[in-house]
């Protein structure tokens, strides 16, 4: 562990990386990645282009039915387009964010996580689809049942958190999520302990008044 000026921040070690650390005092914003979506914006305008050389007649041979074709395919691909052009901004904003305190992903919903309610946090591969797992603490674990959108995404009472269609590696988003854990229960330990002083200095405080 490093001291840092701004909180704390944990150094974790790849056996296949020099060692690098996250700084748990500041909060993580992950947006979506939106090369996919660009992509079907460029396919749209594609489509949209040669339903419309369909449509004016700029190709022969085609058919009787090329011009009925080609006002059809304006017609669609360029409203599929300008919806996917429309949602460009949104996917722009943060879907998960790590903090200190907790984790929210709101492809699963709007629930911040706390740390304190996460007992285990673990990784895991189906499919060639990597994701972080969450394991809830007895208590988190009762309340998922009052939490519709968690308790349709946990399985076998745990909390995954695919990372496939983030703008971030899956390496960067565990360490954030393990260090940003680490860092928690350090806090609660460090607050637990200064308790049990301040405890203790007010017991021996009372019994000198009382001698």
């Amino acid at each position: 562990m490093h001291a840092h000026p701004d909180g704390l921040a944990f150094a974790v070690a790849d056996s296949r990386q020099s060692a690098a650390s996250i700084d748990v005092s500041r909060d993580l914003e992950i947006s979506r990645c939106v090369t996919q979506l660009r992509l079907l914006v460029a396919s749209g305008f594609a489509m949209t282009l040669l339903s419309a050389s369909l449509a004016f007649d700029w190709w022969d041979g085609f058919g009787d039915y090329d011009t009925t074709l080609g006002y059809a395919g304006v017609a669609l691909f360029g409203l599929v387009t300008c919806w996917l052009i429309w949602m460009l901004p949104a996917e722009r904003g943060a879907v998960v964010v790590v903090t200190p305190y907790g984790i929210r992903d709101l492809r699963i919903g709007n629930e911040f996580l706390l740390w304190d309610s996460i007992a285990e946090i673990s990784a895991e591969e189906s499919r060639g689809h990597r994701m972080i797992v969450l394991t809830p603490t007895p208590a988190l674990r009762r309340q998922l049942r009052c939490i519709p959108d968690l308790a349709r995404c946990a399985q076998n009472d745990r909390i995954v958190i695919p990372s496939e269609g983030l703008a971030t590696d899956f390496e960067t988003l565990l360490r954030a999520c393990r260090d940003c854990h680490a860092a928690s229960g350090l806090r609660a330990a460090l607050q637990q302990e200064k308790d049990e002083r301040g405890t203790q200095g007010g017991a021996q405080g009372f019994a000198v008044q009382a001698s």
